[in-house]
C-alpha cells in the first residue's frame, strides 16, 4: 500500500450502523474513512461509537483519517451552538478513533462579508485551535462556497485563496489548515493546479471530488443563466487530472488521505453510488502510481 497518501471515502457518522457500513465496503479496497456529521453529532456519542468502528477496522490497514463537522460554529442560534459543541467533542475524542484531525466549515456571520467575519472566526477558532493543539489534533477547513461569496453567505469563509491569506494571518496557528478539494475551486472558475504549488503546506486533508465544466453552456448562457454550467463529479468522471494533482501534492511533501466525497455525482448516484465511488477509488490509486513496489536492496 502507498501509505504516504491513502485513498478512502466519507462515511456518514449518523448511519444507523456505521461500523457495519464500514465492514461492507472495506473489501473494495478503501484505505481510510472520514466520519462526517452535518451541523451536529445527531445524538451520537463518539465515545460509544469508537470501539465499534475500531473493531470494524481490525485486521485491515485502513484508518479513520478525520472527523468532519459541517455547520456554522460562529453564530449564536441553538443549532450553531450545537455545531460548536460538536467541534469540541470531535477534538476531544478524535484520538479514540486513532485520528488526529477534525475538519469542517469555518462558519461566518450570516449575511456579512468575509472581512466582517474574521474577528469572530479568530475568536472561536483561536480557542478551538488551542484546545486541539493540547490534544495533538489539527483543524482543517473545507473550501466550499456553500453558495456564499465574498460579500455574503451563511456557512464558510474558507473558499477563496485571498480568504485563506486573511484567515491564516488572523490565526497563525501551525495546527490550522485546509481540507482542500479541486471541485470547489473549479466551481468558481479557479484553476486548481497553480494554487497547489502555493498552498500544499497548509493542506492537511483532501476531499476526492471533481467537477465537469460545461464550457459550451458558459459560452451560450454565461454562469448566471438558467442552464447549469458545472456539475460536481466523483473522481474519474470529471475534468480534473488527478495524476497531476497527486504529483503536485507528493512533490510538496503531502502525506495524508484523499477521501472521496460521494453523493454528488449527477450520473453515478442512487443504485450506482458505490459503483461510482469504487471506480473513483481505483482511478485515484492509478493516479497515485498504482501498487507500491519496493526498490531492490
Amino acid at each position: 500500500m502507498n501509505t504516504d497518501i491513502r485513498i478512502g471515502t466519507l462515511v456518514k457518522g449518523t448511519e444507523p450502523d456505521v461500523a457495519g457500513y464500514i465492514k461492507q465496503i472495506l473489501p473494495y479496497g478503501f484505505e481510510s474513512f472520514q466520519l462526517f456529521y452535518w451541523q451536529t453529532l445527531g445524538g451520537v456519542d463518539l465515545r460509544e461509537l469508537a470501539p465499534a468502528v475500531n473493531e470494524a477496522l481490525a485486521g485491515s490497514d485502513a484508518i479513520i483519517s478525520s472527523i468532519g463537522v459541517f455547520g456554522n460554529p460562529l453564530e449564536q442560534t441553538s443549532i450553531d451552538l450545537e455545531t460548536l459543541q460538536a467541534w469540541k467533542d470531535a477534538i476531544d475524542y478524535a484520538h479514540l478513533f486513532g485520528a488526529d484531525m477534525v475538519c469542517g466549515f469555518t462558519g461566518r456571520l450570516r449575511g456579512e462579508s468575509i472581512d466582517a467575519s474574521l474577528p469572530r472566526y479568530a475568536e472561536v477558532f483561536g480557542e478551538l485551535a488551542k484546545r486541539a493543539a493540547d490534544k495533538g489534533v489539527r483543524l482543517a477547513f473545507e473550501n466550499c462556497t456553500m453558495d456564499g461569496n465574498w460579500q455574503s453567505g451563511d456557512w464558510n469563509i474558507a473558499h477563496n485563496p485571498a480568504a485563506w491569506e486573511l484567515m491564516f494571518d488572523a490565526l497563525p496557528a501551525d495546527n490550522v489548515g485546509l481540507e482542500w478539494e479541486p471541485c470547489h475551486q473549479m466551481t468558481q472558475l479557479i484553476e486548481p493546479i497553480p494554487q497547489l504549488r502555493t498552498w500544499t503546506p497548509k493542506i492537511f486533508h483532501v476531499h476526492g471530488k471533481c467537477a465537469t465544466i460545461r464550457w459550451d453552456v458558459i459560452r451560450e448562457h454565461g454562469i448566471g443563466g438558467p442552464v447549469p454550467w458545472v456539475y460536481h463529479r466523483t473522481p474519474g468522471f470529471g475534468d480534473c487530472n488527478w495524476t497531476d494533482i497527486i504529483s503536485e501534492l507528493r512533490s510538496a511533501g503531502f502525506k495524508g488521505c484523499i477521501d472521496i466525497e460521494g453523493w454528488h455525482d449527477p450520473v453515478y448516484r442512487g443504485d450506482l453510488e458505490m459503483t461510482g465511488q469504487v471506480h473513483g477509488l481505483n482511478y485515484l490509486k492509478r493516479c497515485r502510481g498504482g501498487a507500491f513496489v519496493p526498490n531492490p536492496v
